[in-house]
């Protein structure tokens, strides 16, 4: 068995293009050997910001081969009447490269075929690999990419190709860099180039020689080693941020952590202001104490290990000083500023396109949150609507002029300043939130309605304007957003009619110039919403049939969506549910045959007096009893009970069915028989489409 190692060295990636790239060229090598049958043991595949690289373990020197029929032409077309082969016959011997003599007749299902047997496989890795090492590289996918002459494109310019198994060159080529059998190490601590002898050799001689640490997991846990080192000696702990253990990971090839300091008269600055101008822009950890507050401390993470340590260490604080400085400027100058001047300034900000300025944005999202607070019956709702009213006032602020990520962040802050309530803090601090799929959801009331006006005042307008996403664009992060209203809904247990919330928003939009019609803008709106629900309940590992039907069952209450969805997915244990499916599968068809396919009108209920058989009255009866229970348990949120009562019909339907005629040629039975169904489907529906599930 041999071992083959491919290396692509290029100018610095970026951090964030590492992960996916490496992901991508492990799968994309796995299904080129499966496909090229070429068996191995294992692939191990390591990034640097210089280079992605690939070890494949034990794999095989030759094809696997398997032999196949090739069919050509039929035997009367393949053959003349003097049973040698016409035209046809030898142009197939050709396309399948065998010799005439080889060829013979294979029976089928279909008739009688010239065929040949071929066999597959069987050539040498060395002689597969180029081809599979080229496509492999030429298939990576980048954010951003960069073209070359000649019209191959990469994320960086590739600087040189290693490819090799055990000792032999793996020969290719892409565009003008050739393959070799040469890698280059660390630009300072070990440039090289060095040549390997074998293609085991490459771990030792890069990380030995070349001074590179390979795996990038390595190299979190050297920075984080090196990290809580450095701390001990100032009797303080890092600020855990593992995303930016992560990025600076994938920033370096040898890590080495640095100490370094500044003036504590900087620590007058709000916390989220230190550490977004530590980790965010000088990619360095903060330092706090035992009591959770920061230290004039910072660990940064440089790619060298210097003589001159402490040159190193001063450069980086005179580089964060000058941005604590300007951080500090902005602090001083944002406090001697009040929320009406910030919120006049927002007159001249325009929100997009022609939705207005921010100003009235602002003076929507009051009037949303105040129509939220209604529905849910807050007694808080003047606070969470001065909150909704002040939310964007800190875009026009110094700091977040210089600090765009700490939009809402630092408004909180300086309503905390300005005297406003805590809860009018939170809704402010907390209303950009969740800033992703991970990312946590406002912990307060305010900070939660003061979201969701946000988000769906952004999506109406967006879809009001046609701006809906298509394909993989999303330049306006609306998916982010119906994401994000669907968590806090879900995650605060908000019991809110999405629907009326963006019919109240399409009327808060006094001026907007629309190109959409507005009803149809809500319908595309709900379904948006809706798909996105499905996406989350997905990701989560819900059975997607089950997913459907409850969507498909009405999801314009989200909070009560989730408790169907639950109930159903209870309901869906029990050793009878798949007879209860087909039982209510078909009473849907049933009424859906006879109503709206068929155009009629069906009633909206039955006649006690023209119930004859007693299937049918007995099934009546116990309709009744349900009836009679129903709004008070769906009030309640007893969806699991709703089953159990649509289950406990089962056996009385399935009687109905077996010995009463629906379709009876007495028009007023027959009516009557389809309006009790009728009743009967429509309360099942409101709790799921169950043609939606397959048993």
């Amino acid at each position: 068995m041999s071992v083959f190692v491919l290396e692509i060295g290029f100018e610095e990636m970026p951090a964030r293009f590492l992960g996916p790239l490496a992901a991508e060229l492990e799968n994309s090598l796995h299904l080129c050997l499966a496909r090229e049958m070429i068996q191995y043991k294992s692939i191990e595949v390591y990034s640097t910001p210089r280079r992605l690289c690939v070890h494949v373990g034990s794999m095989s020197r030759l094809q696997d081969s398997r032999q196949e029929i090739v069919t050509g032409p039929p035997e009367a077309v393949a053959f003349d009447d003097n049973k040698n082969l016409t035209r046809a016959g030898l142009g197939f011997a050709r396309s399948q490269q065998v010799d005439a003599a080889d060829l013979f007749v294979h029976k089928t299902q279909k008739g009688r075929y010239l065929a040949a047997k071929k066999t597959l496989g069987g050539r040498p890795s060395i002689a597969v690999l180029p081809d599979v090492s080229s496509e492999i590289i030429r298939g990576l996918n980048f954010p951003k990419k960069m073209r070359w002459a000649d019209g191959f494109s990469f994320g960086r310019p590739i600087r040189w190709i290693l490819a090799m198994l055990d000792d032999s060159l793996v020969s290719f080529n892409i565009s003008d860099v050739q393959s070799g059998k040469h890698t280059y190490g660390h630009r300072v601590l070990g440039p090289g180039p060095f040549e390997l002898a074998h293609a085991q050799d490459y771990p030792y001689v890069l990380e030995q020689k070349g001074r590179v640490v390979l795996n990038p997991e390595k190299r979190m846990e050297m920075i984080k080693a090196g990290n809580n080192e450095l701390v001990l000696e100032k009797q303080g702990k890092v600020v855990q941020n593992e995303d930016l253990v992560r990025e600076t990971s994938n920033l370096v090839e040898f890590p080495v952590s640095v100490l370094g300091g500044f003036d504590e008269r900087y620590l007058e600055l709000p916390r989220e202001v230190l550490l977004t101008s530590m980790e965010t822009h000088q990619k360095s950890f903060g330092v706090e104490g035992d009591d959770n507050t920061l230290r004039p401390y910072f660990l940064t993470v440089i790619n060298n290990n210097p003589e001159d340590i402490d040159l190193v260490r001063k450069g980086w604080e005179r580089v964060l000083k000058a941005r604590l400085e300007d951080a500090m400027f902005f602090w001083n100058s944002d406090k001697s500023v009040s929320f009406k001047t910030w919120h006049d300034k927002l007159e001249r900000v325009v929100f997009l396109a022609s939705l207005g300025s921010m100003a009235d944005k602002a003076r929507r999202l009051e009037k949303i949150a105040g129509f939220i607070c209604d529905q849910l019956g807050m007694d808080s709702r003047e606070t969470v609507c001065r909150a909704a009213l002040i939310c964007k006032c800190d875009l026009v602020s110094e700091m977040v002029g210089e600090f765009p990520d700490l939009q809402g962040v630092m408004g909180g802050i300086y309503a905390g300043l300005a005297g406003y309530s805590q809860e009018v803090v939170h809704g402010v601090y907390e209303h950009y939130l969740p800033l992703g799929p991970e990312s946590a959801v406002p912990g307060s009331m305010a900070g939660a309605i003061v979201a969701i006006s946000d988000k769906v005042d952004n999506l109406t307008g967006c879809f009001g304007l046609n701006m809906i996403p298509t394909g993989t664009a999303d330049p306006y992060a609306l998916r982010r957003q119906a994401l994000g209203i669907i968590r806090i809904i879900l995650e605060h247990g908000l019991d809110l009619d999405l629907p009326k919330i963006i019919s109240f928003c399409k009327v808060a939009y006094t001026n907007a110039r629309w190109k959409q019609d507005l009803y149809k803008l809500e319908q595309s709106l709900m379904q948006f919403f809706a798909a996105r629900l499905k996406s989350y309940w997905q990701g989560m590992g819900h059975d997607g049939k089950i997913i459907d039907a409850v969507i498909q069952s009405g999801c314009d209450n989200m909070l009560t969506a989730q408790k169907k969805l639950s109930a159903l997915l209870s309901f869906s244990q029990l050793p009878d549910f798949e007879a209860a499916v087909l039982t209510f599968k078909r009473i849907d068809n049933i009424v859906r045959k006879q109503g709206h396919e068929s155009g009629a009108q069906l009633p909206e209920g039955f006649d006690p007096h023209l119930l004859e058989d007693k299937y049918e009255i007995r099934l009546a009866g116990l309709i009744d009893e349900v009836l009679s229970a129903w709004d008070m348990k769906w009030a309640q949120g007893e969806f699991e009970s709703l089953f159990s009562l649509l289950n406990s019909l089962r056996p009385q339907v399935d009687d109905f069915f077996d010995n009463v005629m629906v379709m009876c040629e007495d028009k007023r039975l027959r009516q009557n028989r389809l309006g009790m169904l009728h009743v009967l489907s429509k309360k099942l529906r409101t709790l799921a489409d169950f043609s939606a599930l397959q048993v």
